[in-house]
């Protein structure tokens, strides 16, 4: 098994353009030469005997794909940081998976300010100081066999020894989130990282492919299914600091884009940028990624003139499932290669029978047929310093997915919702425990609860059942949530529903079920019909147009 610490070695000698960055371009060699000087630099600023972990903190800049270079080459780890937390969560998920460094950028920075991460500022290191280019250089950049030496600036460190990674060693913690509200940093090895890597031929990519990296190099998404793959394979790869609807086509024009990978609902908002004749008429060949709808897809793909591969699947790696030829359109698919996956009871651990439909397509026996998703015989790298999470994940050779689905006669596989307390939006996983924490510090609110709803289109929104003392008054709550530093970006709630009292277990915990299955419906219910803070009252109409979408990209609210 190799590692990609090697993987990366083979590009070396490689001439070929690497990085494409606004107006720069580096070649795969001038990526493992900056790789290289990372490394050097990781292995004086590390101290040894403590977790070698250094934070990213930064868009999709060069800068980010040079340090999980430099961290492939010394053996030293890469923790994605999640710019859209705020606060506390954000200090948390730095102290949790233990940074001695961190990599960012004067804006990001901002983000720091007062926060008690365990990280000095002196080992917060801005890309765009001046001094940082001299800094890189007092490393005395060396290969990746050499050991560091003390010069310069690090004349009294102690330098982590290098040494030739292995398989097994982490390289990535990805953060996702548990139904806890505990942020969950998932481990990705070397050896795992490089086999991805070695798979770019299944997706159609080649030396000669330019793949478009537009989604946050923290989400697995991004690292797997683009930069990986592409350094495997010598293929060029064009940044983009933040994803942008507007921006999507031009950018494929301008590089020559062949491949795109996407999370959530990113089609969607491209599909919503206004329709031109020669929108066909680009370089795309491949768009591989998740949760689209079925009508986006196809959209995209007549629209775009490209192939699109949808999959489920996650940053766990443990369970993958992939769209073939013969799948039905809201189908997730089939396991690759045999894999042993199921969908079981999680009381009992058995299988759940095949769900039955009606003439329409609606499941009859959703009671019987919906479990989670499960496999057995897989390899799970498990979560950083996170023992409880690994044990729910992992149980008696069992991986529970913590995913709802069913599966029918023919063995194909459907997404049924997300267990526990998990939202994703956008893209984005989060817990709904932090959204509580913060709405509860609004004066009125007596209790809360949030928890996800469909999206008419694909994965979830944010929807609030506030018992207030009083009447809700939108402009106030919109004001509140607006100053709230540690409301993360996609956590502010898309529905509101106030409740007279909120529905209680016998032992007067909140009771999610109900408010779950009214949804948005009936009631007094308030939303956000645009990205704005405004909430307004939700009315019949605008319930109608919502369930008409849903129906229209094949979903049922």
């Amino acid at each position: 098994m190799e590692t990609f610490a090697r993987v990366l070695l083979d590009r070396a000698g490689d001439g070929g353009t690497g990085l494409l960055f606004e107006e720069e371009r580096h070649t795969w060699a001038d990526v493992v030469r900056e790789s290289r000087r990372r490394a050097a630099l990781a292995r004086h600023l590390l101290t040894a005997g403590r977790p070698p972990h250094i934070g990213v903190l930064l868009d999709n800049v060069p800068d980010y794909v040079f340090w999980i270079g430099g961290a492939a080459l010394s053996g030293s780890v890469i923790v994605g940081i999640n710019p859209t937390r705020r606060g506390r969560e954000l200090a948390h998920d730095i102290r949790h998976t233990d940074c001695q460094v961190i990599v960012t950028d004067t804006a990001h920075a901002a983000l720091l300010d007062g926060l008690d991460t365990g990280v000095p500022p002196g080992r917060v290191l801005r890309v765009d100081d001046p001094g940082h280019a001299d800094l890189l250089a007092s490393a005395k950049h060396a290969d990746l066999l050499a050991p560091a030496r003390h010069t310069g600036l690090f004349a009294s460190a102690e330098p982590v020894p290098a040494a030739e990674p292995q398989p097994r060693d982490p390289l990535l913690l990805l953060f996702t989130s548990g139904s806890t509200g505990a942020p969950k940093a998932v481990v990705c090895g070397q050896g795992r990282l490089a086999a991805i890597a070695r798979q770019a031929p299944a997706f159609g990519i080649t030396a000669g492919s330019v793949t478009y990296a537009a989604m946050p190099l923290f989400h697995g998404n991004a690292v797997m299914a683009n930069l990986a793959m592409a350094t495997g394979a010598g293929a060029a790869v064009a940044l983009r600091r933040r994803f942008s609807a507007s921006g999507f086509l031009p950018d494929v024009r301008r590089y020559g884009v062949t491949y795109f990978n996407y999370v959530g609902r990113a089609l969607a908002y491209i599909l919503a940028t206004p329709r031109r004749d020669d929108d066909a008429d680009n370089p795309l060949e491949v768009a591989f990624g998740t949760e689209a709808s079925a009508r986006d897809m196809a959209d995209f793909a007549g629209r775009f003139g490209c192939r699109l591969i949808e999959s489920y699947g996650s940053s766990e790696g443990a369970i993958s499932l992939r769209k073939t030829p013969d799948s039905p359109p809201d189908a997730l698919g089939l396991p690759p290669g045999g894999a042993d996956v199921a969908v079981a009871d999680p009381a009992t651990g058995e299988e759940c029978p095949p769900a039955r439909f009606g003439p329409d397509g609606e499941l009859l026996n959703g009671d019987e047929a919906i479990g989670e998703i499960i496999a057995r015989r897989v390899t799970f790298e498990g979560y950083y310093r996170n023992p409880a999470a690994d044990a729910e994940r992992l149980r008696d050779g069992v991986y529970w997915s913590g995913d709802l689905g069913y599966r029918d006669a023919d063995g194909f596989f459907y997404f049924a919702g997300r267990g526990g307390d998990r939202l994703r939006v956008d893209g984005e996983n989060f817990a709904a425990a932090p959204v509580e924490r913060i709405l509860s510090r609004w004066p009125p609110v007596v209790m809360c609860a949030v928890y996800p709803v469909p999206d008419p289109r694909t994965g979830d929104q944010v929807m609030a059942a506030l018992e207030l003392d009083g009447l809700f008054a939108p402009e106030a709550f919109a004001e509140f949530l607006a100053g709230r530093a540690d409301l993360g970006t996609k956590w502010a709630p898309r529905f509101v529903r106030i409740v007279p009292a909120m529905p209680l277990t016998a032992t007067n915990k909140v009771d999610k079920g109900p408010l779950r299955r009214a949804g948005w419906r009936g009631g007094e219910v308030w939303w956000r019909p645009g990205r704005e803070l405004r909430y307004e009252p939700l009315t019949d109409d605008a319930r109608r147009c919502l369930e008409e979408e849903a129906a229209a990209h094949g979903r049922r609210l």
